[in-house]
């Protein structure tokens, strides 16, 4: 397969045994012959961006960042990730622009901007991230595991977190409650 699907949904199909990724939605920010990267978007902690604050020792915050931390994947679950929209005028240390409207960023400039609200008013703070070896993905979206579709900054950055993979999956006009977990041949 060589379709690369940067900046794209991987909703978990129902039939998803991996306790990690069943029921999610992931967005991926990278794809290619290496492998792909992305970050889980409906899966909170337990922990709200004021925590991460807390922990960092940012000093002055501003404690209002009720927003949940999600659990971005089980890859380096110690490290933050920050999925944001992008805007020209800030440029933070360690940033992957993913497209013309969304970025990741790992580094801590970033968060201490969100803290103080200088920061990208639409982010989302993950701890870890999904990864996939050469191939691995290729043969999971062959094994029926995923379904994928072209994200929508919208659906990242405004609709519910436990809203956000029926949302996508409604762009396909695909009822997520009405698929199978099992499937054949006609």
């Amino acid at each position: 397969m060589n379709v690369r699907l940067r900046n794209h949904f991987l909703i978990a199909m129902p039939g998803m045994e991996d306790s990690i990724f069943a029921h999610s939605i992931t967005y991926l920010c990278e794809h290619n012959e290496h492998g792909a990267m992305g970050i889980v978007v409906n899966r909170p902690l337990e922990l709200s961006f004021d925590d991460i604050f807390e922990h960092l020792e940012i000093p002055g915050f501003v404690h209002h960042h009720d927003q949940p931390v999600l659990a971005g994947g089980p890859v380096q679950t110690d490290r933050g990730f920050v999925l944001h929209r992008r805007e020209k005028r800030w440029h933070w240390q360690s940033t992957l622009h993913v497209t013309a409207q969304i970025s990741l960023t790992t580094s801590r400039d970033i968060l201490e901007s969100i803290a103080h609200d200088d920061g990208p008013q639409e982010a989302l703070i993950a701890l870890g991230y999904a990864g996939w070896g050469p191939g691995q993905l290729e043969e999971e979206l062959a094994a029926n595991a995923w379904l994928s579709l072209p994200a929508e900054p919208s659906i990242l950055f405004e609709v519910p977190l436990e809203q956000r993979a029926q949302a996508a999956a409604a762009r396909l006009g695909i009822n997520l409650g009405l698929l199978s977990s099992t499937f054949g041949n006609a």
